[in-house]
């Protein structure tokens, strides 16, 4: 495994779409622990591939006991609103108040490409709105104007 670089600020690859996987292999597998490990020595709890420069529809999440390993991810079910504050690994010291669904179910395929479809709510549902906004090449400054309170 390997620690890799997250892009930051105004770098063009993070406004990027990322693509579709289509090869279920090896290096598949090692992209999803690399980003993992990337994940949890930058202390996050999501991470999109196109935030390490890869423009692929691969992410990672975890919380509390609940980890995510998704590729080819997309929402097909919103439900309620709630409005939070959000930090982003690509935007080290900026937390924005950002309105996501409270309800949402993902459909994505796991890393072996067996499908499944996930029912989130609360704060996994955020992470993962956030990270498939990622995966569009859209940033929470693209969803608010709004500067979180300062702790």
């Amino acid at each position: 495994m390997a620690v890799l670089h997250v892009l930051t600020g105004s770098n063009p690859i993070l406004k990027q779409k990322a693509l579709s996987v289509t090869a279920f292999d090896a290096g598949l597998e090692t992209l999803l622990s690399d980003m993992l490990e990337t994940m949890r020595v930058y202390e996050g709890v999501g991470l999109a591939a196109t935030q390490v420069g890869i423009l692929q529809r691969v992410l990672v999440a975890e919380y509390r006991k609940c980890l995510l390993k998704l590729i080819n991810p997309v929402i097909v079910f919103r439900k309620g609103s709630v409005t939070a504050e959000e930090g982003c690994l690509s935007l080290p010291d900026v937390r924005l108040m950002v309105e996501r669904a409270s309800h949402i179910v993902v459909e994505a395929q796991l890393p072996d490409g067996s499908p499944v479809s996930l029912p989130l709510k609360g704060f996994m549902a955020r992470i993962m709105q956030h990270e498939l906004d990622h995966l569009d090449g859209v940033l929470i400054i693209d969803r608010s104007s709004i500067l979180a309170p300062a702790l």
